[in-house]
């Protein structure tokens, strides 16, 4: 799947998030960084339930072989399950990855043109 940057990644006052090489990379990029306040999760209501699903579906519910295989990034849940399975009520029980293909077709469109 391809990815894009953000118009806006809000996020809470983590180290990651709020590190400067990471707020630079992002404004750099054209994003504007939005942070939640100090101890105030339902700010950033969208990811703390992304988190809650992860947690849920995939990290309780997976048997991990070892340590290093429990240690692997979600990204196969995020993009096998999550985006391209998991129906999301919100934009019309579509999936994620069929809500953004719209998108992804006009952008395509756009840079044949320009190009």
């Amino acid at each position: 799947m391809t990815r894009g940057c953000p118009a806006i990644h809000h996020a809470d006052q983590g180290a990651r998030d709020a590190a400067a090489a990471c707020v630079e990379m992002l404004t750099g990029r054209g994003a504007a960084v939005r942070m939640a306040a100090v101890g105030e999760p339902e700010e950033d209501g969208f990811a703390e339930r992304l988190m809650r699903t992860i947690k849920g579906e995939e990290v309780d519910l997976s048997a991990s072989e070892d340590l290093a295989d429990a240690r692997r990034p979600p990204g196969r849940f995020l993009d096998d399950v999550y985006n391209a399975k998991r129906i999301h009520p919100s934009p019309g029980d579509l999936t994620p990855a069929e809500f953004h293909q719209p998108w992804m077709n006009a952008q395509r469109t756009q840079s044949s043109t320009v190009a």
